[in-house]
Protein backbone atom coordinates (compact mmCIF):
# COMPACT_ATOMS: atom_id res chain seq x y z
CA UNK A 1 0.00 0.00 0.00
CA UNK A 2 1.41 3.77 -0.78
CA UNK A 3 0.95 6.04 2.06
CA UNK A 4 2.26 9.34 -0.22
CA UNK A 5 -0.10 12.41 0.58
CA UNK A 6 0.91 12.86 -2.99
CA UNK A 7 -1.20 9.57 -4.68
CA UNK A 8 -3.99 9.85 -2.23
CA UNK A 9 -6.61 11.47 -4.74
CA UNK A 10 -5.83 12.57 -8.53
CA UNK A 11 -5.68 16.17 -8.02
CA UNK A 12 -2.54 15.61 -6.48
CA UNK A 13 -0.44 14.72 -9.46
CA UNK A 14 -2.51 15.93 -12.03
CA UNK A 15 -2.69 19.30 -11.18
CA UNK A 16 0.66 20.13 -10.07
CA UNK A 17 2.56 18.03 -13.32
CA UNK A 18 0.07 19.32 -15.52
CA UNK A 19 0.81 23.27 -14.43
CA UNK A 20 4.60 22.65 -14.36
CA UNK A 21 4.35 20.94 -18.01
CA UNK A 22 2.18 23.99 -18.92
CA UNK A 23 4.83 26.38 -18.15
CA UNK A 24 6.87 24.70 -19.93
CA UNK A 25 5.37 23.82 -22.95
CA UNK A 26 3.62 27.22 -23.61
CA UNK A 27 6.76 29.29 -23.03
CA UNK A 28 8.80 26.57 -25.78
CA UNK A 29 6.01 27.41 -27.99
CA UNK A 30 6.62 31.41 -27.17
CA UNK A 31 9.72 31.33 -27.69
CA UNK A 32 10.08 29.83 -31.20
CA UNK A 33 10.23 26.04 -30.64
CA UNK A 34 8.29 24.56 -33.55
CA UNK A 35 8.01 21.41 -32.66
CA UNK A 36 9.24 17.97 -34.51
CA UNK A 37 9.09 16.74 -38.14
CA UNK A 38 6.63 14.44 -37.34
CA UNK A 39 4.33 16.76 -35.15
CA UNK A 40 5.34 20.11 -36.45
CA UNK A 41 4.93 23.60 -35.74
CA UNK A 42 1.13 24.61 -33.90
CA UNK A 43 0.39 20.94 -34.41
CA UNK A 44 2.61 19.87 -31.19
CA UNK A 45 1.49 23.37 -29.65
CA UNK A 46 -2.32 22.76 -29.87
CA UNK A 47 -1.93 18.83 -29.48
CA UNK A 48 0.36 19.24 -26.19
CA UNK A 49 -2.35 21.73 -24.34
CA UNK A 50 -5.53 20.11 -25.43
CA UNK A 51 -4.79 16.51 -24.71
CA UNK A 52 -1.41 17.07 -22.43
CA UNK A 53 -2.18 20.03 -20.09
CA UNK A 54 -5.97 20.22 -20.22
CA UNK A 55 -6.28 16.88 -20.42
CA UNK A 56 -4.54 16.07 -17.02
CA UNK A 57 -6.49 18.54 -15.38
CA UNK A 58 -9.62 17.08 -16.44
CA UNK A 59 -8.83 13.85 -15.66
CA UNK A 60 -7.67 15.15 -12.04
CA UNK A 61 -10.87 16.47 -11.48
CA UNK A 62 -13.49 14.23 -12.80
CA UNK A 63 -11.36 11.42 -10.79
CA UNK A 64 -11.51 13.79 -7.87
CA UNK A 65 -15.52 14.62 -8.26
CA UNK A 66 -16.47 10.76 -9.04
CA UNK A 67 -15.70 10.09 -5.07
CA UNK A 68 -18.18 13.29 -4.32
CA UNK A 69 -21.33 11.22 -6.95
CA UNK A 70 -21.05 8.01 -5.42
CA UNK A 71 -20.04 7.88 -2.09
CA UNK A 72 -17.03 5.05 -3.08
CA UNK A 73 -13.15 5.76 -1.93
CA UNK A 74 -11.21 7.85 -4.60
CA UNK A 75 -8.51 5.64 -6.71
CA UNK A 76 -4.92 6.15 -5.75
CA UNK A 77 -2.25 4.67 -5.00
CA UNK A 78 -0.93 2.72 -8.08
CA UNK A 79 -3.72 3.18 -10.03
CA UNK A 80 -2.79 6.92 -9.96
CA UNK A 81 0.88 6.25 -10.76
CA UNK A 82 -0.07 4.07 -13.94
CA UNK A 83 -2.31 6.84 -15.18
CA UNK A 84 0.69 9.63 -14.43
CA UNK A 85 3.84 6.88 -15.85
CA UNK A 86 1.13 6.79 -19.09
CA UNK A 87 0.81 10.62 -19.15
CA UNK A 88 4.48 11.42 -18.81
CA UNK A 89 5.61 9.15 -20.97
CA UNK A 90 3.29 10.73 -23.92
CA UNK A 91 4.74 14.45 -22.65
CA UNK A 92 8.40 13.14 -22.99
CA UNK A 93 8.39 10.94 -26.38
CA UNK A 94 6.40 13.99 -28.32
CA UNK A 95 9.97 15.60 -28.10
CA UNK A 96 11.14 13.46 -30.51
CA UNK A 97 10.06 12.30 -34.34
CA UNK A 98 10.52 9.05 -33.65
CA UNK A 99 8.27 8.25 -30.48
CA UNK A 100 5.60 10.45 -31.51
CA UNK A 101 3.99 7.30 -32.08
CA UNK A 102 4.09 5.88 -28.71
CA UNK A 103 3.00 9.91 -27.05
CA UNK A 104 -0.23 9.10 -28.69
CA UNK A 105 -0.61 4.82 -27.32
CA UNK A 106 0.25 6.24 -24.17
CA UNK A 107 -1.99 9.05 -24.03
CA UNK A 108 -5.05 7.48 -25.71
CA UNK A 109 -4.42 4.81 -22.92
CA UNK A 110 -4.28 7.44 -20.09
CA UNK A 111 -7.83 8.62 -21.26
CA UNK A 112 -9.38 5.51 -21.70
CA UNK A 113 -8.24 4.15 -18.57
CA UNK A 114 -9.35 6.70 -16.83
CA UNK A 115 -12.74 6.56 -18.50
CA UNK A 116 -13.08 2.61 -17.85
CA UNK A 117 -12.01 3.49 -13.70
CA UNK A 118 -14.94 6.51 -13.48
CA UNK A 119 -17.65 4.19 -15.33
CA UNK A 120 -16.89 1.01 -13.42
CA UNK A 121 -17.69 3.44 -10.02
CA UNK A 122 -20.19 5.08 -11.59
CA UNK A 123 -22.18 1.62 -12.80
CA UNK A 124 -21.43 0.32 -9.47
CA UNK A 125 -23.85 2.99 -7.78
CA UNK A 126 -25.82 3.34 -10.32
CA UNK A 127 -24.99 6.83 -10.54
CA UNK A 128 -26.50 7.19 -14.31
CA UNK A 129 -26.86 10.93 -14.55
CA UNK A 130 -23.06 10.67 -14.46
CA UNK A 131 -22.37 8.30 -16.93
CA UNK A 132 -22.04 10.43 -19.75
CA UNK A 133 -19.01 12.45 -18.18
CA UNK A 134 -17.26 9.17 -18.82
CA UNK A 135 -18.29 8.80 -22.37
CA UNK A 136 -17.08 12.22 -23.16
CA UNK A 137 -13.88 11.11 -21.43
CA UNK A 138 -13.67 8.08 -23.70
CA UNK A 139 -14.70 10.27 -26.70
CA UNK A 140 -12.07 12.88 -25.85
CA UNK A 141 -9.14 9.92 -26.05
CA UNK A 142 -10.73 8.42 -29.35
CA UNK A 143 -10.31 11.86 -30.89
CA UNK A 144 -6.38 11.99 -29.88
CA UNK A 145 -6.64 8.83 -31.27
CA UNK A 146 -7.93 9.61 -34.86
CA UNK A 147 -5.88 12.72 -34.75
CA UNK A 148 -2.51 10.58 -34.10
CA UNK A 149 -3.63 8.47 -36.57
CA UNK A 150 -4.17 11.81 -39.00
CA UNK A 151 -0.83 11.99 -38.09
CA UNK A 152 0.63 8.90 -38.65
CA UNK A 153 -1.10 8.69 -42.34
CA UNK A 154 0.31 11.87 -42.84
CA UNK A 155 -3.54 13.61 -43.91
CA UNK A 156 -1.90 16.99 -42.80
CA UNK A 157 -5.25 18.82 -44.22
CA UNK A 158 -7.01 16.61 -41.64
CA UNK A 159 -5.17 17.59 -38.90
CA UNK A 160 -6.59 21.36 -37.91
CA UNK A 161 -10.27 19.54 -37.46
CA UNK A 162 -8.90 16.96 -35.71
CA UNK A 163 -6.98 19.69 -32.98
CA UNK A 164 -10.42 21.83 -33.17
CA UNK A 165 -12.60 18.94 -32.14
CA UNK A 166 -10.32 18.05 -28.92
CA UNK A 167 -10.58 21.75 -28.28
CA UNK A 168 -14.51 21.82 -28.88
CA UNK A 169 -14.96 19.04 -26.42
CA UNK A 170 -12.62 20.41 -23.42
CA UNK A 171 -15.31 23.37 -24.13
CA UNK A 172 -18.06 20.55 -23.11
CA UNK A 173 -16.20 19.78 -19.98
CA UNK A 174 -16.03 23.51 -19.43
CA UNK A 175 -19.92 23.63 -19.89
CA UNK A 176 -21.19 20.27 -18.74
CA UNK A 177 -18.63 21.50 -14.87
CA UNK A 178 -19.64 25.01 -15.17
CA UNK A 179 -23.10 24.73 -15.20
CA UNK A 180 -23.10 22.66 -12.19
CA UNK A 181 -20.55 24.11 -9.85
CA UNK A 182 -20.64 27.61 -10.40
CA UNK A 183 -24.56 28.51 -9.53
CA UNK A 184 -23.67 26.55 -6.38
CA UNK A 185 -20.48 27.61 -5.45
CA UNK A 186 -21.76 31.32 -5.87
CA UNK A 187 -25.57 30.79 -3.85
CA UNK A 188 -23.16 29.02 -1.05
CA UNK A 189 -20.70 32.39 -1.01
CA UNK A 190 -23.10 35.05 -1.31
CA UNK A 191 -25.99 33.05 0.24
CA UNK A 192 -28.28 33.63 -1.80
CA UNK A 193 -31.20 31.29 -3.37
CA UNK A 194 -29.48 28.81 -5.93
CA UNK A 195 -30.01 29.18 -9.75
CA UNK A 196 -31.92 26.46 -10.84
CA UNK A 197 -30.59 24.37 -13.46
CA UNK A 198 -32.80 22.07 -15.80
CA UNK A 199 -30.92 18.68 -15.48
CA UNK A 200 -31.18 18.94 -19.33
CA UNK A 201 -29.43 22.24 -19.83
CA UNK A 202 -26.49 20.89 -18.24
CA UNK A 203 -26.58 17.92 -20.21
CA UNK A 204 -26.72 19.80 -23.50
CA UNK A 205 -23.86 21.77 -22.46
CA UNK A 206 -21.79 18.95 -22.87
CA UNK A 207 -23.43 16.78 -25.60
CA UNK A 208 -23.68 19.94 -28.15
CA UNK A 209 -19.99 20.31 -28.19
CA UNK A 210 -19.37 16.68 -28.25
CA UNK A 211 -22.00 15.94 -31.20
CA UNK A 212 -19.79 19.04 -32.90
CA UNK A 213 -16.74 17.49 -32.19
CA UNK A 214 -17.49 14.21 -33.52
CA UNK A 215 -18.76 15.61 -36.67
CA UNK A 216 -15.65 17.90 -36.95
CA UNK A 217 -13.09 14.86 -36.45
CA UNK A 218 -15.50 12.71 -39.63
CA UNK A 219 -15.46 15.52 -42.01
CA UNK A 220 -19.34 15.94 -41.63
CA UNK A 221 -21.41 18.68 -42.40
CA UNK A 222 -19.22 22.11 -41.18
CA UNK A 223 -22.69 23.84 -41.16
CA UNK A 224 -24.16 21.88 -38.68
CA UNK A 225 -20.95 21.60 -36.67
CA UNK A 226 -20.93 25.39 -36.77
CA UNK A 227 -24.79 25.56 -35.89
CA UNK A 228 -23.89 23.34 -32.79
CA UNK A 229 -21.26 25.16 -31.52
CA UNK A 230 -23.36 28.62 -31.83
CA UNK A 231 -26.01 27.23 -30.17
CA UNK A 232 -23.22 25.41 -27.21
CA UNK A 233 -22.08 29.24 -27.08
CA UNK A 234 -25.41 31.27 -26.65
CA UNK A 235 -26.10 28.42 -24.26
CA UNK A 236 -23.41 28.94 -21.91
CA UNK A 237 -24.27 32.61 -21.90
CA UNK A 238 -27.83 32.58 -21.18
CA UNK A 239 -26.35 30.57 -18.53
CA UNK A 240 -24.00 33.06 -17.36
CA UNK A 241 -26.90 35.90 -17.53
CA UNK A 242 -29.14 33.73 -15.09
CA UNK A 243 -26.04 33.40 -12.57
CA UNK A 244 -24.76 36.48 -12.75
CA UNK A 245 -24.98 38.71 -9.16
CA UNK A 246 -23.27 42.08 -8.80
CA UNK A 247 -21.27 41.13 -5.49
CA UNK A 248 -19.16 38.11 -7.66
CA UNK A 249 -17.01 40.86 -9.01
CA UNK A 250 -15.87 41.10 -4.98
CA UNK A 251 -14.93 37.47 -5.38
CA UNK A 252 -11.80 36.25 -7.31
CA UNK A 253 -12.81 33.11 -6.36
CA UNK A 254 -16.49 33.50 -7.98
CA UNK A 255 -15.18 35.95 -10.78
CA UNK A 256 -12.65 33.71 -12.32
CA UNK A 257 -14.97 30.98 -13.42
CA UNK A 258 -17.36 33.55 -14.87
CA UNK A 259 -14.56 34.83 -16.98
CA UNK A 260 -13.61 31.23 -18.35
CA UNK A 261 -16.77 30.35 -18.29
CA UNK A 262 -18.18 33.23 -20.50
CA UNK A 263 -14.54 33.14 -22.79
CA UNK A 264 -15.14 29.83 -23.76
CA UNK A 265 -18.75 31.01 -24.62
CA UNK A 266 -17.31 33.29 -26.92
CA UNK A 267 -15.27 31.31 -28.31
CA UNK A 268 -17.53 28.51 -29.60
CA UNK A 269 -19.37 31.29 -31.07
CA UNK A 270 -16.62 31.87 -33.13
CA UNK A 271 -15.40 28.71 -34.00
CA UNK A 272 -19.25 28.50 -35.11
CA UNK A 273 -18.87 31.05 -37.48
CA UNK A 274 -15.64 29.70 -38.79
CA UNK A 275 -17.09 26.30 -39.41
CA UNK A 276 -19.88 28.34 -41.67
CA UNK A 277 -17.01 30.17 -43.45
CA UNK A 278 -15.93 32.88 -41.45
CA UNK A 279 -11.63 32.13 -41.63
CA UNK A 280 -10.24 34.49 -39.14
CA UNK A 281 -12.61 33.49 -36.67
CA UNK A 282 -10.26 30.31 -36.31
CA UNK A 283 -7.91 31.68 -34.25
CA UNK A 284 -10.10 34.18 -32.46
CA UNK A 285 -12.29 30.95 -31.46
CA UNK A 286 -9.44 28.69 -30.75
CA UNK A 287 -7.66 31.44 -28.52
CA UNK A 288 -10.72 32.05 -26.69
CA UNK A 289 -11.52 28.79 -25.72
CA UNK A 290 -7.56 27.69 -24.66
CA UNK A 291 -6.46 30.53 -22.94
CA UNK A 292 -9.58 32.30 -21.87
CA UNK A 293 -11.94 29.03 -21.33
CA UNK A 294 -8.56 26.61 -20.36
CA UNK A 295 -6.48 29.13 -18.99
CA UNK A 296 -8.97 30.86 -16.12
CA UNK A 297 -10.93 27.92 -15.36
CA UNK A 298 -7.62 25.35 -14.61
CA UNK A 299 -6.53 27.72 -13.10
CA UNK A 300 -9.54 28.87 -10.99
CA UNK A 301 -11.34 25.28 -10.35
CA UNK A 302 -7.61 23.98 -9.21
CA UNK A 303 -7.19 26.99 -7.13
CA UNK A 304 -10.29 26.44 -5.48
CA UNK A 305 -10.54 22.12 -4.97
CA UNK A 306 -6.98 21.93 -4.28
CA UNK A 307 -7.55 24.29 -1.51
CA UNK A 308 -10.75 22.82 -0.48
CA UNK A 309 -8.98 18.92 -0.92
CA UNK A 310 -6.69 19.52 1.18
CA UNK A 311 -8.45 20.93 4.28
CA UNK A 312 -7.20 24.57 3.18
CA UNK A 313 -10.15 27.30 3.27
CA UNK A 314 -11.37 28.07 0.09
CA UNK A 315 -12.55 31.63 0.86
CA UNK A 316 -10.46 34.37 1.10
CA UNK A 317 -8.55 33.79 -2.36
CA UNK A 318 -5.11 32.01 -1.55
CA UNK A 319 -2.53 34.58 -1.51
CA UNK A 320 -1.37 35.50 -4.67
CA UNK A 321 -4.31 33.74 -6.64
CA UNK A 322 -5.84 37.08 -7.44
CA UNK A 323 -3.05 38.26 -9.09
CA UNK A 324 -2.57 34.70 -11.05
CA UNK A 325 -6.23 35.18 -12.33
CA UNK A 326 -5.93 38.72 -13.34
CA UNK A 327 -2.41 37.48 -15.31
CA UNK A 328 -4.47 34.68 -17.29
CA UNK A 329 -7.18 37.06 -18.18
CA UNK A 330 -4.54 39.44 -19.81
CA UNK A 331 -2.79 36.44 -21.39
CA UNK A 332 -5.97 35.67 -23.31
CA UNK A 333 -6.47 39.34 -24.57
CA UNK A 334 -2.97 39.88 -25.72
CA UNK A 335 -3.05 36.60 -27.62
CA UNK A 336 -6.26 37.45 -29.48
CA UNK A 337 -4.81 40.66 -30.26
CA UNK A 338 -1.78 39.02 -31.86
CA UNK A 339 -4.66 37.88 -34.65
CA UNK A 340 -5.34 41.00 -35.88
CA UNK A 341 -1.44 42.95 -35.48
CA UNK A 342 0.77 40.79 -38.01
CA UNK A 343 3.49 43.14 -36.93
CA UNK A 344 3.81 42.42 -33.57
CA UNK A 345 2.41 38.56 -33.48
CA UNK A 346 5.31 36.73 -32.33
CA UNK A 347 6.76 39.25 -29.54
CA UNK A 348 2.93 39.45 -28.42
CA UNK A 349 2.93 35.35 -28.81
CA UNK A 350 5.58 35.69 -26.58
CA UNK A 351 3.90 38.20 -23.95
CA UNK A 352 0.92 36.17 -23.84
CA UNK A 353 2.71 32.79 -23.16
CA UNK A 354 5.00 34.18 -20.68
CA UNK A 355 1.55 35.82 -18.91
CA UNK A 356 0.08 32.32 -18.82
CA UNK A 357 3.21 31.04 -17.73
CA UNK A 358 3.46 33.32 -14.66
CA UNK A 359 -0.29 32.76 -14.00
CA UNK A 360 0.99 28.83 -13.15
CA UNK A 361 3.67 29.49 -11.49
CA UNK A 362 2.27 31.72 -8.90
CA UNK A 363 -0.71 28.10 -8.16
CA UNK A 364 2.54 25.90 -8.31
CA UNK A 365 4.75 28.21 -5.62
CA UNK A 366 1.66 29.00 -3.74
CA UNK A 367 -0.34 25.09 -3.89
CA UNK A 368 3.22 22.25 -4.65
CA UNK A 369 3.38 22.75 -0.60
CA UNK A 370 -0.28 21.72 -0.22
CA UNK A 371 -0.08 18.96 -2.97
CA UNK A 372 2.68 16.81 -1.74
CA UNK A 373 1.78 17.19 2.05
CA UNK A 374 -1.40 15.64 3.88
CA UNK A 375 -4.33 17.29 4.46
CA UNK A 376 -4.28 20.45 6.77
CA UNK A 377 -7.50 19.11 8.59
CA UNK A 378 -5.66 15.46 9.29
CA UNK A 379 -8.54 13.43 7.01
CA UNK A 380 -7.53 10.96 4.48
CA UNK A 381 -7.34 12.19 1.16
Amino acid sequence: MIKSAFWAMAFRPMYLLASIYGILSILLWGFGFNGTHALPNYFWHANEMIWGYAGAIIVGFLHTAVPNWTGLPAKNGKFLILLTVLWLISRVTVFYAQTTVISGICGVLFFWIAAFSMLQMLIYKKNKHNYIAAFALFIFGLLHLIFHLFLFLQKYDLLLNGLLSGLILVSGFIGFIGSRVIPFFTARKLNIPQAKNHPKLILFALLLPLFAALLIIFQATPVLSGILCILAGILSIIQIVRWLHKAIFREPMLWILFAGYTLTAIGLICLGFYFLSLPLAVSVGTHFIAVGGIGCLTVGMMTRTAAGHTGRAIYPAPKGMPAAFLLMICATFVRISATFMDNAYQPLITISAVLFAMSLAIFIFRYAPWLTKPRADGIKG
